[in-house]
Protein backbone atom coordinates (compact mmCIF):
# COMPACT_ATOMS: atom_id res chain seq x y z
CA UNK A 1 0.00 0.00 0.00
CA UNK A 2 1.09 3.86 -1.11
CA UNK A 3 0.15 5.08 2.77
CA UNK A 4 -1.57 4.61 5.75
CA UNK A 5 -3.69 6.26 8.44
CA UNK A 6 -2.69 7.51 11.75
CA UNK A 7 0.49 8.05 13.15
CA UNK A 8 1.96 4.61 13.52
CA UNK A 9 2.30 4.75 10.00
CA UNK A 10 5.51 6.69 10.84
CA UNK A 11 6.89 3.89 13.38
CA UNK A 12 10.52 3.55 12.88
CA UNK A 13 10.91 6.88 10.77
CA UNK A 14 11.71 9.47 13.11
CA UNK A 15 13.64 11.39 11.17
CA UNK A 16 10.63 11.52 8.08
CA UNK A 17 8.45 12.48 11.37
CA UNK A 18 11.26 15.59 11.60
CA UNK A 19 10.94 16.60 8.23
CA UNK A 20 7.06 16.13 8.05
CA UNK A 21 7.04 18.15 11.42
CA UNK A 22 9.43 21.17 11.65
CA UNK A 23 9.94 22.20 8.06
CA UNK A 24 6.43 22.16 6.81
CA UNK A 25 5.09 23.83 10.37
CA UNK A 26 7.82 26.48 9.68
CA UNK A 27 6.63 26.81 6.34
CA UNK A 28 2.72 27.67 7.33
CA UNK A 29 4.17 29.98 9.89
CA UNK A 30 6.16 32.02 7.36
CA UNK A 31 3.56 32.05 5.03
CA UNK A 32 0.81 33.52 7.46
CA UNK A 33 2.34 35.17 9.66
CA UNK A 34 6.12 36.55 8.89
CA UNK A 35 5.59 37.22 5.30
CA UNK A 36 8.24 39.93 5.59
CA UNK A 37 10.80 37.54 6.80
CA UNK A 38 10.66 35.67 3.66
CA UNK A 39 13.30 36.90 2.28
CA UNK A 40 15.69 35.27 4.20
CA UNK A 41 14.97 31.76 3.43
CA UNK A 42 14.73 32.90 -0.98
CA UNK A 43 17.08 30.35 -2.39
CA UNK A 44 19.30 32.80 -4.27
CA UNK A 45 21.80 31.75 -6.20
CA UNK A 46 23.47 35.66 -7.34
CA UNK A 47 23.90 35.88 -3.31
CA UNK A 48 25.34 32.75 -3.38
CA UNK A 49 27.99 33.30 -6.00
CA UNK A 50 28.73 36.65 -3.74
CA UNK A 51 29.89 34.71 -1.03
CA UNK A 52 26.93 34.87 0.98
CA UNK A 53 26.80 31.43 2.05
CA UNK A 54 24.38 31.38 4.81
CA UNK A 55 21.96 31.66 2.13
CA UNK A 56 22.87 28.26 1.05
CA UNK A 57 22.00 26.80 3.89
CA UNK A 58 18.44 28.74 4.79
CA UNK A 59 17.27 28.88 0.98
CA UNK A 60 17.58 24.88 1.32
CA UNK A 61 15.44 24.19 4.19
CA UNK A 62 11.81 25.76 4.44
CA UNK A 63 9.62 25.84 0.81
CA UNK A 64 8.27 29.44 1.00
CA UNK A 65 5.48 28.07 -1.63
CA UNK A 66 2.44 26.22 0.36
CA UNK A 67 2.05 24.27 -2.65
CA UNK A 68 5.18 22.80 -2.46
CA UNK A 69 5.36 22.39 1.07
CA UNK A 70 2.56 20.15 0.43
CA UNK A 71 3.98 18.16 -1.84
CA UNK A 72 6.81 17.54 -0.16
CA UNK A 73 4.98 16.54 2.98
CA UNK A 74 3.06 13.65 0.74
CA UNK A 75 6.64 12.26 -0.70
CA UNK A 76 8.67 12.38 3.01
CA UNK A 77 5.64 10.52 3.95
CA UNK A 78 5.74 7.63 1.50
CA UNK A 79 9.45 7.65 1.68
CA UNK A 80 9.21 6.53 5.25
CA UNK A 81 9.51 3.02 3.58
CA UNK A 82 12.89 3.85 2.52
CA UNK A 83 13.95 5.02 6.16
CA UNK A 84 12.89 1.79 7.65
CA UNK A 85 14.64 -0.42 5.46
CA UNK A 86 18.04 1.40 5.28
CA UNK A 87 17.47 2.19 8.99
CA UNK A 88 17.80 5.74 10.29
CA UNK A 89 21.71 6.45 10.24
CA UNK A 90 22.04 4.88 6.63
CA UNK A 91 18.86 7.28 5.18
CA UNK A 92 20.18 10.28 7.11
CA UNK A 93 23.53 9.66 5.63
CA UNK A 94 22.30 9.64 2.16
CA UNK A 95 20.20 13.05 2.86
CA UNK A 96 23.06 14.37 4.26
CA UNK A 97 25.43 13.60 0.76
CA UNK A 98 22.54 14.47 -1.70
CA UNK A 99 21.85 17.49 0.44
CA UNK A 100 25.61 18.63 -0.32
CA UNK A 101 25.88 17.07 -3.77
CA UNK A 102 22.71 18.68 -4.85
CA UNK A 103 24.24 22.06 -3.73
CA UNK A 104 27.15 22.04 -5.68
CA UNK A 105 25.09 20.55 -8.90
CA UNK A 106 22.14 23.66 -8.33
CA UNK A 107 25.13 26.37 -8.52
CA UNK A 108 27.11 23.89 -11.99
CA UNK A 109 23.17 23.66 -13.82
CA UNK A 110 22.76 27.04 -13.22
CA UNK A 111 26.14 28.48 -15.00
CA UNK A 112 24.83 25.71 -17.62
CA UNK A 113 21.80 27.14 -18.46
CA UNK A 114 23.37 30.69 -18.61
CA UNK A 115 26.08 29.52 -21.08
CA UNK A 116 23.53 27.34 -22.89
CA UNK A 117 20.38 29.28 -23.41
CA UNK A 118 21.64 32.57 -22.04
CA UNK A 119 19.09 33.15 -19.06
CA UNK A 120 20.51 34.01 -16.17
CA UNK A 121 18.76 32.40 -13.05
CA UNK A 122 19.06 34.24 -9.83
CA UNK A 123 16.70 32.49 -7.95
CA UNK A 124 15.33 28.73 -7.39
CA UNK A 125 12.69 27.31 -5.72
CA UNK A 126 13.50 26.95 -2.02
CA UNK A 127 13.26 24.20 0.36
CA UNK A 128 14.71 20.85 0.77
CA UNK A 129 13.96 19.80 -2.14
CA UNK A 130 16.80 18.50 -4.03
CA UNK A 131 16.94 15.93 -1.89
CA UNK A 132 13.47 14.90 -1.87
CA UNK A 133 14.29 13.98 -5.79
CA UNK A 134 17.27 12.01 -5.14
CA UNK A 135 15.06 10.05 -2.76
CA UNK A 136 13.55 8.68 -6.07
CA UNK A 137 17.06 6.99 -7.13
CA UNK A 138 16.41 4.21 -4.15
CA UNK A 139 12.77 4.47 -4.45
CA UNK A 140 12.72 3.37 -8.09
CA UNK A 141 15.62 1.09 -7.68
CA UNK A 142 14.71 -0.81 -4.28
CA UNK A 143 11.21 -0.63 -3.73
CA UNK A 144 9.31 -4.04 -5.11
CA UNK A 145 7.07 -2.53 -8.14
CA UNK A 146 3.56 -4.33 -6.99
CA UNK A 147 0.50 -4.65 -9.80
CA UNK A 148 -2.95 -3.02 -8.18
CA UNK A 149 -5.18 -2.37 -11.00
CA UNK A 150 -5.01 -1.09 -14.85
CA UNK A 151 -7.03 1.29 -16.41
CA UNK A 152 -8.48 0.40 -19.47
CA UNK A 153 -6.52 -2.95 -19.16
CA UNK A 154 -3.64 -0.99 -20.54
CA UNK A 155 -2.21 1.26 -18.24
CA UNK A 156 -0.94 -0.24 -14.95
CA UNK A 157 -1.73 0.91 -11.62
CA UNK A 158 1.27 0.22 -8.62
CA UNK A 159 1.85 0.70 -5.41
CA UNK A 160 4.69 3.43 -6.62
CA UNK A 161 2.18 5.27 -8.97
CA UNK A 162 1.02 8.29 -6.77
CA UNK A 163 4.25 8.59 -5.67
CA UNK A 164 5.48 9.40 -9.06
CA UNK A 165 1.99 11.41 -9.43
CA UNK A 166 3.31 13.68 -6.70
CA UNK A 167 6.59 14.19 -7.96
CA UNK A 168 5.17 15.13 -11.29
CA UNK A 169 3.06 17.76 -9.33
CA UNK A 170 6.31 19.01 -7.39
CA UNK A 171 8.09 19.40 -10.79
CA UNK A 172 5.57 21.24 -12.56
CA UNK A 173 4.96 23.90 -9.68
CA UNK A 174 8.29 26.44 -10.49
CA UNK A 175 9.61 27.07 -14.23
CA UNK A 176 12.89 26.43 -12.71
CA UNK A 177 12.42 23.11 -10.79
CA UNK A 178 13.32 21.37 -13.73
CA UNK A 179 16.58 22.69 -12.20
CA UNK A 180 16.82 21.17 -8.92
CA UNK A 181 15.20 17.84 -9.70
CA UNK A 182 17.99 17.66 -12.58
CA UNK A 183 20.13 18.05 -9.14
CA UNK A 184 18.44 16.00 -7.20
CA UNK A 185 18.40 13.04 -9.70
CA UNK A 186 21.92 13.07 -10.12
CA UNK A 187 23.37 13.68 -6.80
CA UNK A 188 20.96 10.70 -5.90
CA UNK A 189 23.06 8.31 -8.50
CA UNK A 190 26.11 9.60 -7.49
CA UNK A 191 25.78 8.61 -3.96
CA UNK A 192 24.33 5.34 -4.57
CA UNK A 193 26.31 4.19 -7.33
CA UNK A 194 29.12 5.30 -4.71
CA UNK A 195 31.05 7.41 -7.09
CA UNK A 196 34.48 8.73 -5.74
CA UNK A 197 33.87 7.15 -2.56
CA UNK A 198 31.16 9.83 -1.78
CA UNK A 199 29.77 7.10 0.96
CA UNK A 200 32.52 7.00 2.90
CA UNK A 201 33.53 11.10 2.53
CA UNK A 202 29.27 11.98 2.81
CA UNK A 203 27.99 10.23 6.08
CA UNK A 204 26.53 10.54 9.71
CA UNK A 205 29.75 8.87 11.78
CA UNK A 206 28.22 6.39 14.43
CA UNK A 207 29.27 8.63 17.86
CA UNK A 208 27.28 10.96 16.64
CA UNK A 209 23.98 8.49 15.93
CA UNK A 210 24.71 7.43 18.92
CA UNK A 211 23.90 10.85 20.60
CA UNK A 212 21.55 11.81 18.27
CA UNK A 213 19.21 8.59 18.68
CA UNK A 214 19.62 9.31 22.88
CA UNK A 215 18.55 12.71 22.54
CA UNK A 216 16.69 13.63 19.23
CA UNK A 217 15.29 10.59 17.93
CA UNK A 218 13.20 9.92 21.07
CA UNK A 219 11.34 13.19 20.20
CA UNK A 220 10.15 12.03 17.14
CA UNK A 221 9.78 8.46 17.31
CA UNK A 222 6.44 6.37 17.44
CA UNK A 223 5.09 4.01 19.74
CA UNK A 224 4.79 0.79 17.55
CA UNK A 225 1.35 0.02 16.49
CA UNK A 226 -0.43 -3.09 18.13
CA UNK A 227 -4.21 -3.72 16.90
CA UNK A 228 -4.40 -0.96 13.92
CA UNK A 229 -5.04 -2.23 10.61
CA UNK A 230 -4.44 -0.18 7.76
CA UNK A 231 -6.95 0.91 5.66
CA UNK A 232 -7.28 0.78 1.87
CA UNK A 233 -6.62 4.46 1.19
CA UNK A 234 -7.18 3.25 -3.05
CA UNK A 235 -9.02 5.52 -5.74
CA UNK A 236 -11.34 3.31 -7.19
CA UNK A 237 -13.04 0.17 -5.38
CA UNK A 238 -11.28 -2.23 -7.25
CA UNK A 239 -7.94 -0.94 -5.84
CA UNK A 240 -9.36 -0.88 -2.62
CA UNK A 241 -10.22 -4.43 -2.79
CA UNK A 242 -6.96 -5.47 -3.76
CA UNK A 243 -5.50 -3.69 -0.99
CA UNK A 244 -7.87 -5.52 1.50
CA UNK A 245 -6.99 -8.97 -0.25
CA UNK A 246 -3.03 -8.03 0.89
CA UNK A 247 -3.91 -7.51 3.79
CA UNK A 248 -5.79 -10.35 4.19
CA UNK A 249 -2.88 -12.03 2.85
CA UNK A 250 -0.15 -10.40 5.67
CA UNK A 251 -2.80 -11.51 8.64
CA UNK A 252 -2.90 -15.52 7.11
CA UNK A 253 0.71 -14.95 6.66
CA UNK A 254 1.23 -13.58 10.59
CA UNK A 255 -1.13 -16.35 11.62
CA UNK A 256 0.41 -19.53 9.84
CA UNK A 257 4.17 -18.22 11.47
CA UNK A 258 2.92 -17.66 14.68
CA UNK A 259 1.51 -21.31 14.38
CA UNK A 260 4.15 -22.88 12.78
CA UNK A 261 6.57 -21.15 15.15
CA UNK A 262 4.63 -22.53 18.53
CA UNK A 263 4.90 -26.14 16.79
CA UNK A 264 8.87 -25.82 15.91
CA UNK A 265 9.21 -25.36 19.14
CA UNK A 266 7.47 -28.26 20.50
CA UNK A 267 9.07 -30.43 17.93
CA UNK A 268 12.22 -28.45 16.81
CA UNK A 269 13.79 -28.82 13.58
CA UNK A 270 13.48 -26.83 10.59
CA UNK A 271 10.74 -24.40 9.51
CA UNK A 272 8.91 -25.57 6.37
CA UNK A 273 8.20 -22.50 4.62
CA UNK A 274 7.53 -24.25 1.80
CA UNK A 275 4.14 -25.31 3.07
CA UNK A 276 3.72 -21.51 3.73
CA UNK A 277 4.05 -20.07 0.38
CA UNK A 278 1.95 -22.18 -1.46
CA UNK A 279 -0.85 -21.39 0.74
CA UNK A 280 -1.05 -18.22 0.27
CA UNK A 281 -0.79 -17.38 -3.37
CA UNK A 282 -2.43 -20.46 -5.02
CA UNK A 283 -5.28 -20.29 -2.41
CA UNK A 284 -5.70 -24.33 -2.79
CA UNK A 285 -4.44 -27.80 -0.79
CA UNK A 286 -1.48 -28.68 -1.68
CA UNK A 287 -0.83 -32.73 -1.39
CA UNK A 288 2.33 -33.12 0.91
CA UNK A 289 2.89 -36.53 -0.29
CA UNK A 290 3.45 -35.54 -4.21
CA UNK A 291 7.61 -35.48 -4.81
CA UNK A 292 7.88 -32.12 -5.95
CA UNK A 293 10.54 -30.65 -8.06
CA UNK A 294 13.06 -28.19 -6.55
CA UNK A 295 13.00 -24.67 -7.50
CA UNK A 296 15.76 -23.19 -9.45
CA UNK A 297 18.38 -21.35 -8.08
CA UNK A 298 17.78 -17.53 -7.26
CA UNK A 299 19.15 -15.62 -10.29
CA UNK A 300 22.18 -13.06 -8.56
CA UNK A 301 20.13 -10.10 -9.29
CA UNK A 302 17.38 -10.70 -7.56
CA UNK A 303 19.43 -11.96 -4.09
CA UNK A 304 21.27 -8.40 -4.59
CA UNK A 305 18.42 -6.52 -5.25
CA UNK A 306 16.80 -7.81 -1.63
CA UNK A 307 20.21 -7.61 0.32
CA UNK A 308 20.56 -3.53 -1.31
CA UNK A 309 17.05 -3.27 1.27
CA UNK A 310 19.14 -4.53 4.69
CA UNK A 311 18.46 -8.42 4.68
CA UNK A 312 21.02 -11.20 4.98
CA UNK A 313 22.02 -13.58 2.35
CA UNK A 314 20.91 -16.70 3.65
CA UNK A 315 17.48 -14.97 4.76
CA UNK A 316 16.93 -14.23 0.80
CA UNK A 317 17.78 -17.05 -0.16
CA UNK A 318 15.50 -18.83 2.08
CA UNK A 319 12.81 -16.59 1.18
CA UNK A 320 13.36 -16.72 -2.87
CA UNK A 321 13.59 -20.86 -2.50
CA UNK A 322 10.25 -20.46 -0.64
CA UNK A 323 8.21 -18.09 -3.05
CA UNK A 324 9.68 -20.14 -6.39
CA UNK A 325 11.78 -16.83 -6.96
CA UNK A 326 9.21 -14.37 -6.90
CA UNK A 327 10.46 -11.06 -5.81
CA UNK A 328 7.23 -9.70 -4.65
CA UNK A 329 6.23 -12.67 -2.53
CA UNK A 330 9.58 -13.04 -1.29
CA UNK A 331 9.60 -8.83 -0.02
CA UNK A 332 6.54 -9.78 1.78
CA UNK A 333 8.11 -12.44 3.11
CA UNK A 334 10.66 -10.95 4.94
CA UNK A 335 9.02 -7.48 5.59
CA UNK A 336 6.86 -9.79 7.86
CA UNK A 337 9.34 -11.91 9.47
Amino acid sequence: MIATTGSSGLYKAPLSKGLLLIPGALSVILALLFQQQQAFFVYDVQAIKSFHIWRLFFGRIICLDLKDTFCSSLLIYNFRTLERRFGTRKFTSYLLGTWILSAVFDLLLVETVQVVSGVNLSSLPSGFLSPLFALFVPFYCSMPRVSLAHIFGWFPITNKTLVYIVGLQLLTSSPYMLVVAVSGLISGFLYKKNVLSVQEVLYIPNNLAEIFSHTVEPIFSTVEPVSEASIGMGATVDIQRQQRIELLDQQMMLSQISQLGRRRQEQGGMFDWNRLFPTLRQRQVVNQAEPQAPPPPAPEEQVAQLMEMGFSRADVLTALRASNNDVNVATNFLLQR
